[in-house]
């Protein structure tokens, strides 16, 4: 089961209210027409969540142009969740070599297909930031000479097989959520992926150093950890940092350069940017 908020607000302020939800804890956020949806875990602080977001109510009223703001909290049950993204989950296409499909459709014989089954963790491939990652994984896939790839915060574990499909030796996908753990696990199997090594955690779990690391995450976490991925990268290795908003990417880049990388590419997908990097 999951807590749901859903925030009602008017759409120049829905991105950075996102951001802030995902800082919260949330396991994902979705845009509707008028509000956008955070999903939370049902272990999480209710309360907490709730004055947070009244604060930013009371913040957005007291402006001198006031933005109305509203809140309403719900639960969402697994069994509607696993309608929900049923419904709304279409084959798609990402890169030049993938396609990412529920278990139900027949694969294309010309593509490598990535099946994905969510569960109860987020992501179904869908989002510009997924395919913007495996868009630079296949562009730069040979240009690194370690074999070994971290997908950190490895949600349903796409670019985990993924970067085995690509043919990285040894896999490893990291998540401090136990359900993304489950969902990669699953997944995995539907694939056929095998190699693919997942703990749940942050990336000091990890051992060793990798020719490439792709961090799907948000702005604030890559500025937090660009040090520790920098530190795992083996020599002439390339990170792939996503889930970066237009006008945060700067601020990211300055980041991994103080962390000794250098960066080779912006990637614009709409409104999100995704950085390749090289020590």
């Amino acid at each position: 089961m999951y807590h749901t908020f859903t925030i009602a607000i008017p759409e120049p302020y829905r991105e950075a209210l996102g951001q802030r939800l995902i800082g919260l804890g949330s396991l994902g956020v979705e845009e509707r027409d008028d509000a956008i949806i955070g999903y939370f875990p049902e272990a999480i602080d209710q309360e907490l969540i709730s004055n947070e977001l009244e604060l930013l109510r009371i913040l957005f009223q007291s402006l001198v142009d006031p933005v109305a703001m509203t809140v309403k909290h719900s639960f969402l049950q697994r069994s509607d969740w696993n309608e929900s993204w049923k419904k709304g989950f279409k084959p798609v296409d990402a890169g030049t070599r993938f396609t990412i499909l529920p278990p139900w459709e027949r694969p294309s014989r010309e593509r490598i297909p990535l099946i994905i089954d969510p569960g109860m963790a987020f992501g179904t491939g869908h989002h510009e930031t997924t395919r913007s990652c495996l868009v630079l994984m296949e562009r730069y896939v040979g240009a690194v000479t370690a074999d070994r790839f971290l997908d950190l915060g490895t949600g349903t574990g796409i670019l985990a097989m993924a970067a085995r499909a690509l043919g990285f030796r040894s896999v490893v996908g990291v998540d401090t959520d136990p359900l993304a753990i489950e969902a990669s696990r699953r997944n995995s199997a539907l694939n056929n992926a095998e190699g693919i090594e997942l703990i749940e955690g942050g990336i000091d779990q990890c051992e060793g150093n990798f020719g490439m690391i792709a961090a799907n995450l948000i702005s604030g976490t890559l500025v937090e950890l660009s040090g520790q991925i920098a530190s795992r990268l083996a020599p002439e290795g390339i990170v792939i940092m996503s889930g970066i908003l237009k006008g945060q990417d700067d601020e990211v880049v300055a980041a991994a350069v103080k962390s000794g990388l250098k960066c080779r590419e912006r990637l614009n997908d709409g409104k999100w940017v995704s950085l390749a990097c090289r020590r």
